[in-house]
């Protein structure tokens, strides 16, 4: 099994077109989200790509939750953001999850072998479902979606500490293929900075903190938080239908 780091849109069709595992890292902070929202009791998460596409889900699901954001905040008539924290009212209901970018890499990464979300919170339980696929896994910092040139420091740190945490996990060197230059960096930033460090020093840091959701930022850089790791198990057409794997 090796181990490839590839951005964004790239990331999803190389997970594609060489039916890969792939695992969708948008540490700030969808894949925590997801992650909580299923350690929280959520039965269901559809991530779902547009606002329309959620709000004509919900109509097919009336007693779904409505949960994401649009610039960093909950759009009107969500019960939930995009925060991984209080998210105690998803338990036993169906959420549908749309965000700028982690929702939609999601969408556009099905069709690979299998299709994870994942990051630092629940870090262990990802190496440990990738790792049962017995397939080589593309691990897709998120970036943003209408911005290809954004700098998503926090999204690369968090998936090198998924191929770190790997080694550990696994007991053997991570096999790195497509992405090694960038892994090499990232390993590297990770053992001079540390993972916290880099989280709170991401221009995308910056902007929660402009909206006021500071706390959400070290949350995310916290480590095995939860042994939910969502999968997608299921395209329909507003999107990708998720259950928890792990745990």
């Amino acid at each position: 099994m090796r181990w490839h780091l590839v951005e964004g849109a790239a990331g999803c069709r190389a997970a594609v077109e060489h039916g890969w595992t792939a695992v969708v890292v948008d540490a700030l902070r969808a894949s925590a989200t997801a992650a909580m929202l299923f350690e929280a009791g959520a039965r269901t998460v559809y991530a779902v790509r547009e606002m329309d596409e959620a709000r004509a889900l919900q109509r097919r699901l009336p007693d779904a939750l409505l949960a994401g954001e649009r610039g960093g905040l909950p759009p009107d008539g969500f019960a939930l953001g995009n925060s991984p924290r209080g998210v105690e009212v998803a338990r036993g209901r169906d959420v549908i999850f749309t965000t700028t970018t982690g929702a939609g890499r999601m969408v556009s990464a099905w069709g690979a072998h299998a299709v994870y979300m994942g990051g630092p919170v629940n870090a262990t339980a990802v190496v440990r479902a990738v790792a049962r696929e017995g397939r080589d896994v593309v691990v897709i910092p998120a970036g943003l979606a209408d911005d290809p040139t954004f700098d998503a420091q926090e999204d690369w740190a968090g998936a090198a500490f998924l191929v770190a945490h790997a080694e550990a996990v696994l007991g053997a060197p991570a096999e790195v293929g497509e992405g090694g230059d960038a892994w090499a960096h990232w390993a590297g930033r990770l053992r001079e900075e540390g993972l916290a460090r880099l989280f709170e020093t991401a221009p995308h840091a910056a902007k929660l903190r402009r909206v006021g959701l500071d706390a959400d930022i070290g949350y995310c850089a916290r480590a095995d938080l939860t042994d939910a790791v969502p999968r997608g198990a299921e395209r329909i057409a507003e999107g990708v239908r998720m259950i928890r794997d792990g745990g």
